[in-house]
């Protein structure tokens, strides 16, 4: 896995409605928290709508990287709720993405900068790391009565 302070490899890739995704062009925007993940993961599951919940603040832009084909990565989001861009993987499951970012396991999480940095990196679900981006950006992953993990790894 990528450890922060290293330039973050060029992500492009389509997104489910066909449309080309560069990373580069969304981080002229701000940072971008590039989270990989596969459909059948549970920690996947448990992660992705605390993502959601931070990207309907609009604090931060997420994309989700998933490594399986376009149908099983729609129902996917349709059952977990992810509306943010989900980007394909799997280019006949070679994952170009996942190895240029040296995943071990999914999910993974990449805090981009705008100057094309990894600010942090994630594995499996932090709480108090998912916390922290959140705070950074006023846009808070877990309600205040949510009994949540610490970890779970992936």
């Amino acid at each position: 896995m990528l450890a922060p302070g290293t330039r973050a490899p060029e992500i492009r890739a389509t997104e489910l409605d066909g449309t080309q995704v560069t990373v580069s062009d969304l981080l002229a925007r701000g940072p971008v928290l590039a989270a990989f993940f596969k459909v059948s993961c549970p920690t996947c599951q448990y992660t992705f709508p605390f993502l959601q919940r931070m990207a309907d603040r609009k604090g931060l832009t997420i994309i989700g990287i998933s490594q399986d084909e376009a149908g099983p990565t729609r129902a996917f989001c349709k059952t977990y709720g992810v509306r943010f861009p989900v980007l394909l993987d799997a280019s006949g499951r070679k994952y170009p993405l996942s190895n240029a970012y040296k995943l071990r396991s999914v999910p993974s999480c990449f805090l981009i900068e705008p100057d094309g940095s990894i600010s942090m990196a994630v594995h499996g679900f932090s709480r108090d790391d998912l916390a922290a981006i959140g705070h950074r950006f006023h846009t808070p992953p877990f309600g205040t009565n949510e009994d949540i993990p610490a970890f779970r790894p992936g």
